[in-house]
């Protein structure tokens, strides 16, 4: 005998750190598989330790984080994880983000700026990552920043579905809220049977965060029920902006429909102060209990999109196919 015999066999094994552990489990239950066990803490000084709990030789690891606040902590978490799995031989290495962290710093608007986006993807590239899998990014672009294999997931199919059944009976208008976005209402208008278009005209202080201003609608929404979609929402300001205006143009009332709720204070009192009439978001970030309490929110789950797009990827099958061949 000239040589060793080894099973083809692959493992699939999904981590998840702390951030949002209630995602990871229903991606896992989905799966029909157990997180791996994970010791994970804080020294005094608040330096993070982890360890997994068993062997992670040879596997197909999927590591699942969502950079929620603190963001900072949960990113180094992540590449933390990662680390570990690169020095315990994992085979292959999947970064799972649901939400990217400091996806919005994706270029340089002024002299002297970073881009952040580019300095997450070469930190993960470092600590061992041969993947990433990435829900609804900022802009399509930080796909190439990363040295490898990329998986851009749209949670566009869950969250039109959805309005599609529950306003199927109305007279529909999709609504970007710029026009840098008008791309992805294209998407939408589509799922929805070729609904109307429509933008926001926008400005925004690119010295000042979280600081837009409504302009005007390029588009006919009078007498229409209007789908305002964006990947995120923040503090809220923007996208009650774009609806107040809208239904100054004579919209008969507005959906809002966003894949990451990061509602920072105080976008919870916003949206229930504002005239829209439903928000619907995903679970890519978890929601606080004050946006949960308020009725207007509607939260579906992202987990069975997540689950297939890693079940795609560990049998070596098409993440594209999900997405009709978009993504």
């Amino acid at each position: 005998m000239t040589g060793i015999h080894r099973s083809s066999d692959k493992t699939l094994m999904v981590f998840s750190g702390r951030a949002h552990t209630a995602l990871a489990e229903e991606i896992a239950e989905n799966l029909e598989i157990s997180l791996v066990p994970t010791t994970s803490y804080a020294f005094a000084n608040s330096e993070i330790y982890v360890r997994f709990d068993e062997s992670v030789r040879g596997c197909d690891a999927f590591v699942i984080q969502s950079h929620t606040a603190p963001v900072n902590e949960a990113i180094m978490e992540h590449l933390i994880m990662v680390d570990a799995l690169k020095r315990a031989s994992a085979k292959r290495i999947t970064v799972v983000l649901p939400f990217y962290g400091y996806a919005r710093q994706d270029k340089k608007h002024r002299g002297r700026e970073p881009i952040s986006a580019r300095l997450m993807a070469d930190l993960f590239k470092t600590a061992g990552a041969d993947r990433l899998m990435a829900v609804d990014l900022h802009t399509a672009q930080i796909q190439g920043f990363f040295d490898g294999p990329v998986d851009h997931l749209m949670a566009l199919p869950i969250l039109a579905d959805y309005v599609k059944k529950k306003y199927a009976g109305e007279d529909l208008a999709v609504v970007s809220p710029d026009a840098g976005r008008i791309k992805v209402a294209e998407y939408w208008s589509n799922r929805l049977g070729g609904v109307p278009l429509a933008f926001i005209h926008k400005t925004r202080d690119t010295t000042r965060p979280n600081q837009s201003v409504a302009k005007r609608v390029v588009g006919e929404v009078s007498g229409r029920m209007c789908v305002l979609v964006d990947d995120m929402i923040d503090s809220g300001g923007t996208i009650c902006q774009a609806a107040d205006a809208l239904m100054a143009e004579g919209a008969k009332g507005v959906v809002v429909a966003a894949t990451h709720a990061i509602f920072s204070d105080p976008a919870v009192q916003r949206l229930r102060d504002s005239v829209a009439t439903e928000v619907i978001v995903t679970n890519t970030l978890p929601l606080s209990d004050e946006a949960r309490a308020l009725d207007k929110i509607t939260e579906l789950s992202i987990a069975p999109l997540i689950s297939r797009a890693i079940r795609e990827v560990f049998e070596d099958g098409s993440v594209t196919s999900m997405f009709d061949g978009q993504a």
